[in-house]
């Protein structure tokens, strides 16, 4: 069975992007064949797996776009995961889709049309936009799960009401079976009594469940993007590795639930 997690958060800076990298590699580790979906048409993912983006001639917007099959836009990287990149062509995406009947289903079409193919990934892991488009209800719609990177700090809360109402409506007509897997806390700084007051507060304030552990903040994941690999082969023994290692081992335990 392939499992199919979302990663979203309207707003940005909250360290999303760098958590699909390193969960993705740190579920390879585990022995998961995984395929990272790049849909932010900043392809900041693309980029920091060791991929400019400036070089590909087809990307994620043409198989969403164009009907292009999507084992042709699959690229592999030295995390050992699969990607299929972005563009800044994704941007156009929004608006080609926007008149176009089904557009919530694009995504789930590129899933089934893997499986049909029969090509098999225990973890297709959606890199959503920092926006609550068309890609990111698209995104919903195809996945079993939603994860919802948060940053320990007050501001990054006001988006998530607004995340949750989207994930109610996609319930409601695209996906039923959408589940929250939870909130993800990032750029966590356990020195500061905001911060550890913040994350105390995240599962009254949503009545959602805390993927422990916290992601902390550190330098290394500002390094990592620039060497063109996730933190894991970059610093292998970081906290900030250490911690991805162990939120991936509770996703894979929550998946099996």
């Amino acid at each position: 069975m392939t499992t199919t997690l979302a990663i979203a958060n309207q707003k940005g800076g909250v360290a999303k992007t760098t958590s699909v990298a390193s969960i993705g590699a740190a579920l390879a580790e585990l022995g998961h064949s995984v395929l990272l979906v790049d849909l932010d048409p900043q392809a900041c993912l693309t980029f920091s797996l060791g991929i400019d983006p400036e070089d590909l001639e087809l990307s994620v917007h043409h198989v969403l776009t164009k009907g292009l099959d999507p084992t042709e836009v699959i690229v592999e990287t030295d995390d050992g995961v699969s990607l299929m990149p972005a563009t800044i062509e994704l941007a156009r995406a929004e608006a080609d889709l926007l008149t176009r009947t089904g557009r919530e289903h694009v995504i789930r079409s590129l899933v089934e049309d893997l499986a049909e193919k029969d090509v098999h990934f225990d973890w297709i892991l959606l890199d959503c936009p920092p926006s609550l488009g068309v890609l990111t209800v698209a995104a919903l719609t195809a996945a079993d799960g939603v994860l919802i990177p948060l940053q320990c700090e007050t501001l990054s809360h006001r988006g998530v009401g607004q995340l949750l109402d989207t994930v109610h409506d996609v319930r409601r007509f695209t996906n039923r079976g959408l589940a929250v897997w939870g909130v993800l806390p990032t750029l966590y700084d356990g020195r500061t009594t905001h911060a550890r007051t913040v994350l105390e507060t995240i599962s009254e304030t949503y009545e959602l469940d805390v993927i422990e552990p916290p992601i902390p903040k550190t330098i290394k994941f500002a390094e990592a993007p620039a060497a063109g690999r996730s933190i894991l082969k970059t610093s292998r023994t970081s906290k900030g590795a250490v911690a991805y290692r162990a939120v991936a081992a509770n996703l894979v335990k929550r998946a099996a639930v």
